[in-house]
């Protein structure tokens, strides 16, 4: 008996689709994509039509491969904890043996349970194993438990509010990585795993440049990173990054005594001289073990690169990705997909909706970039160009992109000036309206915040 397809057929019989949200129904908790596909066009024609429920033939209408079946009367109650006990089961049996595709019958997730018990033989601590197994279990039974309670008092909360705050406290429940600026770190305090950031900035501005900048911290600390470079090549983006990097390390040092990485412009052109080059291949012989993270890179055109949300959720739910970058977000071929509710950028908000869940149940740090467009005025006063940090009302987006954003981080750059500028103008937890110039020698993989007090003196030899 298929109880997932009852529950919807009586959700639709009964105009009440609220009771799949009575009963704790998810997604996650049915079996096929057709039902899956059913109970997500349900909820969203609810929310669209204050609670009302879709008719059966709109329903078979946007997801053919659905068929409703009225055929069996049975209590509400009956059928979710039928559901729930199935869906139980097959989520053990995922962690068991990993998870296959129901459409292809590949599997698309290793076997966590055995690769956990590996982990821990090999390193000794069995503890661990056993804590996360007891998370596990009793994450999938208040998944599957069939809701009956309104929520959870102050009696429920103590225990569980206390075991969290000591997970935190000793790091284990999540992780924070610092930014590559101490000042943003002191705003913010860095980046949280199960949290997104987003990046605006004017198209040539330097939005992919901070991306690499960003990227070259978080390897430094050991995070294993997952990059979509939707609008870069290989070449071009790992070159910048060997910029970036060799200007951290201060390989070079320019006239004036200041820190600088090797040459993009050169290394793209295939045009470095002498000392340089040199030091250029020592650098790439030794790239692969450059980082004590690791660098999973897509880039545009190249053969790995993969486009859709499914996508992603396959290559984060591996547990080898602590961070994600999508640059841009509108990279993505779900942005473009079909309208389930039929509402102007609706494909673009489901698609800001699902990445948001796939961090989060990932338990990763996600990055995005977007696209923002400044008011034009080219010069200030001085005749220069002055920094424009575009606010969230300077992007043309579906709004649930930007509210799904920790932290929405703007950014603009004055190349001729060497000059550049974040601006943080959503700030959950701290940050809202800083503001930070920054010296951006881009050609020399710079970009990092001014000397201050006695390393700027020694810089200029005062």
């Amino acid at each position: 008996m298929n109880y997932g397809t009852l529950l919807i057929s009586k959700a639709i019989e009964a105009n009440d689709p609220n009771a799949l949200l009575r009963f704790n129904i998810a997604e996650n908790d049915l079996p096929t994509q057709g039902e899956r596909k059913a109970f997500r066009y349900v909820m969203q024609y609810a929310e669209q039509h204050r609670g009302q429920a879709p008719t059966a033939e709109m329903v078979s209408h946007e997801v053919p491969e659905f068929e409703p079946d009225f055929s069996i009367e049975a209590s509400w109650d009956y059928l979710a904890k039928n559901l729930k006990d199935r869906s139980a089961e097959r989520q053990f049996i995922e962690l068991v043996s990993g998870r296959i595709d129901p459409e292809t019958g590949r599997q698309v997730q290793e076997p966590q349970l055995e690769k956990r018990f590996i982990e821990a033989q090999k390193s000794g601590d069995m503890g661990s194993f056993f804590e996360w197994l007891t998370e596990q279990a009793e994450s999938l039974k208040m998944r599957t438990n069939v809701r009956e309670k309104i929520g959870r008092t102050l009696s429920d909360i103590k225990e569980s509010f206390r075991d969290e705050y000591k997970k935190r406290e000793e790091g284990r429940s999540f992780r924070i990585y610092k930014t590559p600026f101490e000042s943003l770190n002191k705003e913010i305090t860095g980046w949280f795993t199960g949290d997104i950031y987003g990046i605006m900035g004017e198209s040539g501005r330097g939005k992919t440049y901070l991306i690499c900048l960003i990227l070259d911290s978080l390897l430094r600390q050991g995070a294993n990173c997952l990059v979509k470079s939707f609008e870069v090549k290989e070449y071009v983006f790992i070159a910048r990054l060997i910029s970036i990097a060799t200007a951290v390390d201060g390989v070079l040092i320019d006239k004036i005594g200041r820190k600088v990485g090797l040459p993009n412009k050169a290394i793209l052109a295939g045009k470095l001289e002498d000392v340089v080059r040199d030091k250029f291949f020592e650098v790439l012989d030794v790239l692969d073990s450059y980082y004590p993270g690791t660098l999973y890179f897509q880039g545009k055109s190249g053969m790995e690169l993969t486009r859709t949300l499914s996508d992603l959720e396959r290559e984060v739910s591996t547990g080898k990705i602590d961070a994600v970058f999508l640059d841009p977000f509108y990279g993505l071929a779900d942005v473009y997909g079909k309208n389930v509710n039929k509402t102007a950028g609706g494909a673009a908000e489901y698609a800001a909706t699902r990445f948001e869940n796939i961090v989060g149940d990932n338990d990763v740090v996600g990055f995005y970039t977007v696209q923002a467009s400044v008011d034009k005025k080219e010069v200030g006063e001085d005749g220069k160009r002055e920094l424009r940090i575009p606010t969230r009302d300077k992007v043309k987006t579906t709004s649930r992109l930007l509210d799904i954003a920790t932290n929405l981080i703007g950014f603009d750059s004055v190349a001729k000036e060497g000059i550049a500028g974040i601006g943080i103008e959503k700030g959950r937890n701290g940050g809202e309206d800083f503001m930070l110039e920054l010296m951006a020698l881009f050609d020399y993989g710079v970009l990092r915040e001014f000397p201050k007090g006695e390393a700027a003196a020694a810089q200029f030899g005062f």
